[in-house]
């Protein structure tokens, strides 16, 4: 549970900003539920509910995701379900239930660069591009690996192309998180393999993804890229797997997410 002593909705992002930097527990609210889960003492919190961001919309070529949209529109909105497999609803359709995907926010699951987020994994797999008041618009694979900052993320861009894409997870139960989570695309004969929850937070396996990229495509072949990109990531331990576990586990969801892309590409 959380606690604060004052709550602001601003009409502007600028005063939002103003009010984020003026101390250093003053937060932005998102959807509030990984709050509750913890124990925080806020001075001031920030509502962004006033800025309009909650929408998705196709615009000069991308997908533009508004900060405030909920992973239960990520799981519904048509022009999702239509693109990339449907690679976004699906993987954000298995996130403990719906009345919890309808408070928690897009902005609020990237900004805080969980290392169980199914969301980021999935958005690594995309040409994705995040847009921050004052730190501007950059790739997310760059934002994920800068630290942390007072800066309130506005809004997602995603890259409207033919990409081919998959999502696959394994859960101890519908409710928990994930023990591990891959997603994998191709554009043209770029491969991209991604694998989070490990449980650090995502990343894409570079030298795995280029060397499928350079591949055939036959079973051996498959198979070799899922071990090199099990090989290439970090592994750790929690009370949901160990190191050992994981990395067993990579190989088998790569390898299988590899095919049911190259089967769509077909």
């Amino acid at each position: 549970m959380f606690t604060l002593s004052d709550l602001v909705q601003p009409e502007k992002l600028e005063t939002a900003y103003q009010v984020l930097t003026n101390k250093r527990n003053n937060t932005i609210l998102g959807g509030c539920a990984f709050l509750k889960m913890g124990s925080k003492r806020i001075s001031t919190a920030i509502d962004l509910s006033n800025l309009n961001l909650n929408y998705i919309k196709e615009q000069d070529g991308f997908i533009e995701i508004g900060a405030m949209t909920s992973l239960r529109e990520l799981e519904t909105h048509i022009l999702l379900r239509e693109q990339f497999n449907g690679l976004l609803p699906k993987a954000v359709s298995s996130i403990i239930g719906v009345q919890f995907r309808n408070c928690v926010t897009v902005g609020a699951s990237v900004f805080a660069k969980y290392g169980f987020s199914d969301v980021i994994t999935a958005l690594l797999a995309l040409n994705t591009e995040v847009e921050l008041y004052k730190g501007g618009r950059m790739p997310l694979a760059d934002f994920l690996k800068q630290p942390k900052v007072k800066d309130i993320l506005v809004r997602l861009w995603i890259k409207l192309d033919t990409r081919q894409a998959t999502y696959l997870n394994l859960r101890k139960s519908a409710s928990d998180y994930s023990i591990l989570n891959v997603a994998v695309s191709k554009l043209d004969n770029q491969w991209t393999i991604v694998v989070g929850a490990r449980p650090r937070r995502a990343s894409i396996a570079i030298k795995a993804s280029a060397a499928l990229s350079q591949r055939s495509l036959s079973d051996a072949e498959m198979e070799e890229a899922a071990n090199q990109a099990a090989e290439e990531l970090a592994f750790g331990t929690n009370m949901r797997g160990t190191a050992e576990y994981r990395k067993a586990l990579c190989k088998v969801l790569v390898k299988r997410a590899i095919m049911e892309v190259a089967s769509e590409c077909k």
